[in-house]
């Protein structure tokens, strides 16, 4: 999910460079979404990890 999120931002970075700004707004957008939709998922692996699979292995 990170690698589409570079591919986004890197797709805007670009699109924002040669002018198209409707483009570059909607990808970065994108990329936004899904890095934060990322972090997120990072987060809830965390805290499951830490509770829920540590109670499993004692």
């Amino acid at each position: 999910m990170l690698k589409w999120a570079l591919i986004f931002a890197v797709v805007a970075i670009i699109a924002g460079l040669l002018g198209f700004g409707g483009i570059a707004g909607a990808a970065a957008g994108i990329a936004k979404f899904l890095f934060f939709l990322a972090l997120a998922i990072f987060v809830i692996l965390i805290v499951l990890g830490v509770t829920v699979f540590r109670g499993l292995t004692r």
